[in-house]
């Protein structure tokens, strides 16, 4: 059984890697089909011109990244785009925002966009920034599925990336959203010159929360033109796939996205991510502002890997007894 203690969660993390990897790929069938991953589709619909000052985000007012701020974009031509998402694919659509917080201007839009994703059969996500209770519950009374809101790295590491805002800011945020009724997604930035006691700590955060997020996205720093990050030397890969591997077996219920940072990875560091216990991606050419395989290169991986992409609303694969002991014995 894990007890996510600090203790615990280490021992995890620093466990032989063979072992690591066998036990999280044990923990991954007890509760999913090991070779089909979930696709979601991820669009900035307000690019740029954000207030906060998060050391990674080329989106920050505060930094010369040469990215110009726009207006949220048009609810139909969000949904024009959510069609072809769903027609390459995916099954969940996540639509981001660079605001501190949305304002009471926006949430028509944001909300019309909700409706109208959800009314294609397809799982709708927001990433918006902090909410108030009622814009939560505002997003929930739409049909809003999924909300994202990152808490990317420790708590005692986050004031080196961030200022503007707190940990407990974020905490707050994840409390309104479950206590609206949406899932949360939550994850975090690796490779932002933490620690790896602070990766540790990130993901024990999430699993000790009351409801462990129902979505782990796990990003690689992609460094921006720009930003203070710009020149951060990359992460040790295996380090990657040892913080997939632990987040696995913490929150073995979650979906854990590798995220942000697979066009920098070769096929066999992420064949490796999704032994580890990944089972989610974003398809397309972009996250965000940032560079993405698209969807050619994902097929060519997924066809050698023998991986299929989930065609609709998963439900995690029953548990038999056998699959009950694995788990409690690991």
């Amino acid at each position: 059984m894990i007890d996510n203690s600090e203790t615990d969660a280490h021992a995890i993390y620093n466990a032989p890697f063979m072992d690591l990897l066998y036990r999280a790929q044990r923990v991954h069938r007890a509760h999913f089909e090991p070779s089909t991953i979930q696709c979601s589709k991820l669009l900035s619909i307000k690019t740029g011109g954000c207030p906060e000052d998060c050391s990674y985000c080329s989106q920050s007012a505060r930094y010369d990244s040469e990215l110009s701020a726009s207006k949220m974009m048009e609810v139909q031509k969000v949904l024009n785009e959510a069609r072809k998402a769903k027609a390459a694919g995916a099954t969940r659509y996540c639509m981001g925002a660079a605001w501190r917080s949305p304002k009471a201007r926006d949430m028509p839009g944001v909300l019309a966009m909700v409706r109208g994703v959800k009314e294609m059969g397809l799982e709708t996500c927001m990433t918006l920034g902090m909410l108030t209770d009622d814009q939560a519950a505002q997003l929930r009374e739409a049909g809003l599925d999924y909300y994202n809101h990152n808490i990317d790295t420790s708590e005692r590491y986050y004031a080196e990336v961030i200022t503007s805002r707190t940990f407990a800011d974020r905490l707050d945020t994840l409390d309104r959203v479950r206590a609206a009724g949406i899932n949360v997604c939550s994850g975090g930035i690796v490779g932002m010159g933490e620690t790896a006691d602070d990766r540790i700590d990130m993901l024990r955060t999430l699993a000790s929360l009351e409801e462990p997020p129902e979505s782990v996205p796990i990003n690689m720093l992609m460094p921006m033109k720009g930003t203070p990050m710009a020149d951060m030397a990359p992460l040790d890969p295996i380090e990657m796939v040892r913080t997939i591997a632990t987040a696995r077996i913490l929150m073995p219920r979650a979906y854990v996205r590798l995220s942000a940072g697979r066009s920098e990875m070769s096929d066999e560091l992420q064949a490796l991510c999704f032994f580890a216990g990944a089972n989610s991606i974003f398809v397309g050419d972009t996250l965000l502002t940032a560079d993405n395989p698209g969807e050619d290169k994902d097929a060519l991986l997924f066809n050698k890997l023998n991986l299929r992409a989930e065609v609709a609303e998963a439900t995690p694969c029953p548990k038999p007894a056998e699959a009950r002991a694995q788990e409690q014995a690991a």
